[in-house]
């Protein structure tokens, strides 16, 4: 593999790994960390020659991994045995995840703000408006577009009324 294969792939799979290991591991930061470790990882392996038949499998069973060496030690100071079972369906959420999230950075900065203030932070039309400084109506335009687009982006039936806010 070349290293511009290679950079294809993790920006393939940057996004829907990251929101994977946050599914694991519940810390940004830690799963951030992660994730970049499980990337080095596989480079070092590709650059000692080992012959990697389904990058995208390596990387997920590798930062897996990872996530479960972080749970144990973490599992130490807790006392309990917390460390999940990992399925495909968390794969397949993780890439439904980063979907919606690069939806959601599409939308127009103003748009995108105000859908993340209401739908991530749960504010009122009038609370949005206030804090923005605009008109409730404003607001209201702001979210049928966004809706709108993001029914767009996402026609492979994920529908944006489900967004998970990690």
């Amino acid at each position: 593999m070349t290293t511009r294969e290679f950079e294809i792939k993790f920006k393939k799979l940057y996004v829907p790994l990251g929101m994977y290991a946050l599914r694991i591991v519940e810390d940004a930061d830690v799963a951030e960390d992660l994730e970049q470790d499980a990337f080095m990882k596989v480079w070092e392996y590709i650059e000692r020659g080992v012959e990697i038949d389904d990058f995208d499998s390596f990387a997920y069973r590798t930062l897996r991994n990872l996530c479960i060496s972080y749970l144990r030690g973490k599992k130490e100071m807790l006392g309990e045995d917390f460390i999940p079972e990992v399925s495909e369906d968390d794969i397949d959420t993780s890439f439904r995840d980063a979907a919606i999230w690069r939806a959601i950075d599409g939308l127009p900065d103003k748009c995108r703000e105000v859908f993340l203030l209401s739908k991530r932070d749960g504010l009122t039309n009038e609370e949005i408006a206030e804090e923005l400084d605009i008109s409730i109506k404003t607001v209201k335009n702001h979210m049928t577009k966004a809706f709108s687009r993001l029914r767009e982006e996402l026609e492979g039936g994920h529908k944006p009324f489900f967004l998970p806010f990690l």
